[in-house]
């Protein structure tokens, strides 16, 4: 800060420090690691350098240090700069909060474009430090420490006091409509699962669901709600519960939340292919871009399955690289984890660097040419999320003694190559999408059926003598 003097400890506070300011009076320096740990983003405090007035009035913020992802890459020090600027003139006991400017009793401040939990936390982490220097300062006994110009400790009274209201019930007032569209979408995408042995015997309908599905997850999930998960988001989770667990960081973006509890659940089910296959907008993106292009005749091509599934490895060792630069830093995690093309498309909605733009159109036309192949080999998260698929609790995929002896005709299929030859699905690389259970019920694509509806049409069936073995269950139906 331009201007002040010599700073000196405050030794009846630990942390704090006092100095001239500009101009006569005294100001009060600290760092908020001293006094608050508020877990962000990445599941590590943001340090600030605050400059206060004895009376509570904010003089100066800047960031010290973070490891925050989008601000390692993404967004520029001279946005951060103009966001923490907007504390100066403001008091430490006024009630501030991001985008709260038409709310009465608030204070409200300018975001940071794709970095909105990250501004609530430093603007948590900035007043929640001032309130406890100012507390601790008034305690002081009158007289000890008190920088010239400076009113007496015991004279300091707070303005105001702030509405007791958590930051995160702030969030979620703030973003109750996308809560509950949400909600009832993932209420209906339990339907799905539940009755999905009924919605893919009628194919034309659960097609153009599943279409219409797909475009909600890519529109209104991603770029909307900008809710694209990220293995970010694992470890910042990892972070939170060494560095001690806090429910308030997890809650301050509400759809972020309900998502990924909705994910823990359905894994613990059905496996990864839930989210993978129905609430990942980027894949949902190029699911779209695929079935567009088949739908004008383009082919694509596929590796040999012997490569194909050799190329799997790639996106466990991007998963471990990740993991194993976090245990260092997170924001050299953080570059790596630009693997992930989500932050350039839905978070920055491509208003980016050309590098991360090109990266991102690459990835989007490569799936036209092999179907979904982010997903399949070069997506950390997807890789982390398959070795929870491990224990999962439902095998609704229903398969035939037929199904890879001889009859191939889901692995043929199946975009992302997830049934081997000898016709077990596999359910680490699953997406879910149901595709081969359309196959399982149409008499008129599956082999099998397809010989049983010739039969009774020859008359050497009853009418009503339908054979369908499940094989997951080690059961035959007729």
């Amino acid at each position: 800060m331009p201007g002040v003097g010599a700073a000196a400890p405050v030794q009846s506070v630990p942390g704090l420090y006092s100095a001239q300011a500009p101009g006569g009076g005294a100001v009060l320096l600290f760092e908020t690691s001293d006094f608050v740990h508020i877990p962000a983003y990445s599941g590590v405090p943001v340090n600030l350098l605050v400059a206060l007035t004895p009376t509570g009035e904010f003089m100066a913020a800047s960031v010290l240090a973070h490891e925050e992802p989008i601000l390692v890459v993404g967004i520029t020090d001279r946005d951060l700069r103009a966001f923490v600027n907007q504390f100066v003139g403001k008091h430490a006991s006024d009630a501030i909060r991001v985008g709260a400017h038409d709310r009465e009793g608030y204070v409200g401040i300018d975001g940071l474009s794709g970095a909105t939990i990250t501004a609530m936390v430093i603007t948590r982490t900035v007043t929640r430090a001032a309130e406890q220097v100012l507390a601790a300062y008034a305690a002081a006994a009158p007289g000890s420490d008190v920088p010239t110009g400076a009113a007496e400790p015991s004279a300091v009274e707070p303005r105001a006091a702030e509405p007791a209201e958590p930051e995160w019930h702030w969030s979620w007032q703030q973003h109750r409509v996308q809560v509950a569209v949400l909600v009832v979408a993932l209420f209906v995408l339990l339907l799905v699962l539940f009755l999905q042995d009924w919605l893919v015997q009628h194919k034309r309908f659960f097609q153009r669901f599943r279409i219409a599905w797909l475009a909600f997850t890519v529109v209104y999930i991603g770029w909307i709600c900008h809710a694209q998960l990220s293995v970010v988001n694992l470890l910042g989770f990892a972070r939170n519960l060494a560095g001690g667990f806090s429910w308030e960081s997890l809650l301050l973006d509400p759809v972020i939340f309900l998502l990924w509890a909705f994910v823990a659940l359905s894994i613990l089910l059905w496996g990864r292919g839930v989210y993978c296959g129905w609430l990942c907008p980027f894949g949902a993106a190029q699911e779209l871009l695929s079935k567009a292009s088949r739908a004008l005749g383009f082919a694509g091509w596929q590796f040999p399955h012997a490569v194909h599934e050799r190329l799997w490895a790639i996106k466990y060792l991007i998963l471990l690289a990740i993991f194993g630069l976090a245990l260092d830093s997170m924001a050299n995690a953080a570059r790596l984890a630009e693997v992930e093309p989500f932050k350039t498309v839905f978070v920055m909605q491509f208003a980016r660097p050309p590098a991360y733009v090109l990266y991102a159109l690459l990835l989007l036309v490569l799936t036209v040419f092999n179907s979904k192949f982010y997903c399949k080999y070069l997506c950390p998260l997807g890789a982390a999320l398959s070795f929870v698929t491990r224990f999962k609790v439902f095998d609704w995929l229903r398969r035939r003694v037929e199904c890879g002896h001889p009859c191939q005709t889901c692995a043929n299929e199946c975009q992302i190559g997830a049934i081997r030859p000898t016709g077990e699905i596999i359910d680490n690389e699953c997406h879910y999408c149901l595709d081969c259970q359309v196959t399982y019920w149409d008499e008129h694509r599956c082999p099998p059926l397809v010989r049983k509806r010739k039969k009774r049409f020859q008359g050497r069936l009853p009418e009503d003598a339908v054979i369908a073995t499940d094989a997951s269950a080690g059961r035959t139906e007729s």
